[in-house]
């Protein structure tokens, strides 16, 4: 249950922080940023834990 609340979590940061703009339609670097880095742990916790699949091989 907190791995599917961790995905949730962290795929509503990933998504707020790439997609948002300030009010003059630039990208901020920092939000950027901090979404790309929840992006990656929203998926590895999604392919990891909650389906199952490994992420290395051995």
């Amino acid at each position: 249950m907190f791995d599917i609340i961790f995905v949730l979590v962290t795929g509503f940061i990933a998504y707020h922080g790439i997609t948002y703009r300030t009010p003059d339609g630039d990208k901020d670097t920092v939000r950027l940023y901090m979404g790309c880095i929840a992006l990656v742990f929203c998926l590895w916790v999604l392919f990891n834990d909650v389906l199952g699949l490994p992420l290395r091989g051995g």
